[in-house]
C-alpha cells in the first residue's frame, strides 16, 4: 500500500471518527445514556450502524471517548494561563474561549453535566487526575501572579469553579436564559453581551478592571 493511500485511510479513519463523537455528544445529551442508541447515533453521523461498532466496540466505549474528547476540549482553553502571560488578557482569553464553547457546542456541556449529576461513573478518574492536576499546575500560575502584585489576592481554585458556572450555564441552563430574554435563540450581540459580562465580572474579582 502507498504512503498516499495509507494518509487517505487515516483521513478517512479520523472524519469517521470525528463525525461519530459529534452525533454521539448530541444524541447523549439529549436522551442520556441509556436512553441513547447506536442506531441513533448511526443516524446522527449519517453513517451505517457497524461504523460505530467498527471505530467505537459498543456504547459505553463512545461514551467514555465522547467524555474524554470533551474534556480534553475544556481544558486545552487553560494553556493561555501561563507565568509569562499577562493576568488579564490570559484570563480573558481563557474565558472567552469556555464561552464560545457553550455557545458553539452546548451539547458537550449538557452531556459532560449530565455524567457529573449522576456521579461521574465513567469518568471520574479523569476528573481525579486529568481535571484536578491541571487545576493544581494552573492555580500555581495564578498564585505566583498574586505574589508579584500582579492581580488581586483570591482563592485560585475556586476562581475556576467560578468560570466554570459561569461560562457552561449558557450551555447546560440556555432555555432558562433564552426564557428570561424571550428569545428562541441568543444572536451574536446576545452572545458578546454575555461573554463581555463575564469577562468583566471575574476581572474586576481579581483587581484586573480596566
Amino acid at each position: 500500500m502507498s504512503s498516499s493511500a495509507g494518509t487517505s485511510k487515516r483521513q478517512i479513519r479520523q472524519l469517521n471518527e470525528a463525525a461519530i463523537l459529534r452525533a454521539a455528544e448530541r444524541i447523549f445529551a439529549r436522551a442520556g445514556f441509556e436512553g441513547a442508541t447506536m442506531a441513533d447515533i448511526a443516524d446522527e453521523a449519517g453513517l451505517p450502524k457497524a461504523n460505530l461498532h467498527y471505530y467505537f466496540g459498543n456504547k459505553r466505549e463512545l461514551y467514555r471517548a465522547v467524555l474524554d474528547a470533551v474534556l480534553h476540549d475544556w481544558l486545552t482553553p487553560l494553556e493561555t494561563i501561563t507565568p509569562d502571560a499577562d493576568p488579564a488578557q490570559a484570563l480573558r482569553d481563557y474565558i472567552e474561549l469556555k464561552m464560545a464553547l457553550a455557545h458553539e457546542r452546548p451539547d458537550a456541556s449538557r452531556v459532560f453535566a449530565n455524567e457529573l449529576l449522576h456521579g461521574a461513573p465513567v469518568v471520574l478518574d479523569l476528573l481525579r487526575t486529568d481535571l484536578r492536576q491541571q487545576v493544581v499546575d494552573k492555580a500555581r500560575v495564578l498564585d505566583g501572579w498574586i505574589a508579584a502584585g500582579r492581580m488581586a489576592a483570591v482563592d485560585t481554585t475556586h476562581l475556576f469553579f467560578s468560570i466554570w458556572a459561569a461560562t457552561q450555564t449558557y450551555a447546560d441552563f440556555d432555555v432558562q436564559i433564552r426564557a428570561v430574554l424571550q428569545q428562541d435563540t441568543l444572536s451574536a450581540p446576545d452572545r458578546q453581551r454575555a461573554t463581555e459580562h463575564v469577562v468583566n465580572l471575574i476581572l474586576r474579582g481579581c483587581g484586573l478592571s480596566r
